[in-house]
């Protein structure tokens, strides 16, 4: 008989508790690779970029969740396959998603829920989407040692193979007209 046993997972500290995943039972998520996410989150800083962007017009007096940590909480929400912001009020207390958004599993303060989230899903105006955007296209850029020459988006949303191929062939008899061949 083997003894397989799996070395733990050590993870940065939150609130100056070692949080470490191992495979033994306790308090169990099945949502553990938000961890990874959250780590590579904070390296990025992106709730806290995206949150700069965004005007909170809420009572500083009467907040409860930073803006930064509503994003969070949702950002990490999608990524795991939760595209619904009513799923936030099952995750608000999930013990990987507490961790992830900085908090503690037990003793922290549950994530923001339902309401709290779908109204910032329906706060920004078109100029703050702007700004979001931009942040994003900030961030893009920062992770090249120098900016690239050109950028090329494809922005042709359809995956019909013979929609594309009727635009390709019309576009090869254009250039064969003109005498430049495909």
């Amino acid at each position: 008989m083997t003894d397989d046993t799996l070395l733990p997972l050590s993870f940065p500290a939150v609130g100056r508790k070692k949080i470490t995943a191992a495979f033994d039972g306790g308090r169990i998520t099945s949502d553990g690779g938000v961890m990874l996410l959250a780590a590579a989150e904070r390296r990025l800083q992106l709730a806290d970029r995206l949150a700069a962007a965004i005007h909170d017009p809420r009572d500083p007096q009467r907040v409860t969740h930073a803006m930064a940590d509503i994003l969070r909480a949702r950002i990490f929400a999608i990524a795991c396959g939760y595209e619904d912001a009513n799923d936030l009020d099952r995750l608000r207390t999930d013990p990987a998603f507490k961790l992830a958004c900085g908090r503690l599993p037990d003793s922290g303060i549950d994530l923001c829920s339902q309401p709290t989230c779908s109204r910032l899903e329906n706060l920004p105006d078109l100029r703050t989407v702007i700004r979001l955007g931009w942040v994003l296209v900030d961030l893009w850029l920062s992770s090249y040692a120098a900016p690239p020459k050109s950028v090329t988006l494809d922005i042709d949303d359809t995956v019909d193979v013979v929609h594309g191929m009727i635009g390709a062939l019309r576009l090869g008899q254009l250039t064969t007209r003109r005498g430049c061949g495909m």
